[in-house]
């Protein structure tokens, strides 16, 4: 009987919470579903859709329309109407457009593997959440809560690629396989740089009282940086045209034109001259 009485006190909890959340919150289903929306109107080749002109006008009059009831529960919070952030935010998508097909032409410039443009949009995890990080991003500089980093993180489970929407990256920016690059919200990015996995564009250490500070390093243009490497710190700063190779540490300012990278020995031995242990255990 006790039991039953809990079970009935914390569900009549909870339907509290849902009433307030359902009235707060945006449906999380719903934001991944306009996410992709979007990305697939911006390029019909990955969905099957019709590509006649009153066909794509009625796609973008529908996206603004779901747009507005993801909006529709944070209104309190906003500080400008739905109808001017969903004007202000589809008033950006040509731009938007325009810096991915820049992506789209540096991967296809600068990746061997890359033959056409259209697969890279199609199946290049590093084009997709680029994709969406500028998508989010703009989300994120209109002051809209919740939204940006719900499809960013949707990107990052898609992915293994996690950029914060608060991240400032510049135009022709390339991430090569992607897996396990992290990209902190303060970081600034600058033009034709290109990433390779396991990066870490991360901060020095964490505390709240920093929020506000720019905890992130900063990536000047035409900057390479090779996998598994690990750059920390607000106040440090990649040079321009700067190489950084794999698997280096680095929280300190590096100047331009510099090529940055790790030495370890590595030791090649003929295993035929190696005498083998007895009672060799694992």
């Amino acid at each position: 009987m006790d039991i039953a009485v809990n079970n009935q006190d914390f569900t009549a909890r909870l339907y509290e919470q849902y009433k307030a959340y359902s009235k707060e919150l945006p449906a999380i289903n719903k934001t991944h579903r306009f996410a992709d929306d979007l990305i697939n109107f911006l390029f019909p080749i990955k969905a099957d859709r019709e590509c006649r002109l009153p066909q794509i006008e009625l796609n973008l009059a529908q996206l603004q329309l779901d747009f507005k009831d993801l909006l529709h529960p944070l209104e309190p919070r906003l500080k400008k109407s739905v109808k001017e952030l969903t004007e202000l935010f589809f008033g950006k998508i040509p731009a938007i457009y325009d810096s991915l097909m820049n992506d789209a032409k540096a991967f296809k410039d600068f990746d061997p593997a890359a033959k056409t443009i259209e697969g890279i949009i199609l199946y290049y995890p590093g084009f997709y959440a680029i994709a969406i990080y500028r998508l989010a991003h703009e989300l994120y500089e209109l002051g809209i809560p919740f939204v940006p980093r719900m499809i960013s993180e949707y990107a990052h489970s898609k992915t293994g690629i996690d950029i914060h929407p608060g991240a400032t990256i510049g135009q022709h920016f390339l991430i090569d396989h992607g897996t396990g690059i992290v990209i902190g919200e303060t970081t600034i990015i600058g033009e034709n740089v290109k990433i390779y996995q396991g990066v870490t564009l991360g901060a020095m250490f964490v505390q709240k009282k920093l929020k506000d500070t720019k905890r992130h390093p900063t990536i000047e243009d035409n900057v390479i940086i090779y996998g598994g490497t690990t750059i920390l710190g607000g106040e440090t700063t990649v040079g321009h045209d700067t190489v950084v190779g794999g698997n280096v540490w680095l929280t300190k300012s590096v100047p331009a034109w510099s090529i940055v990278y790790h030495e370890s020995k590595v030791t090649i031995r003929d295993s035929k001259k190696y005498k083998q242990p007895h009672d060799f255990v694992i």
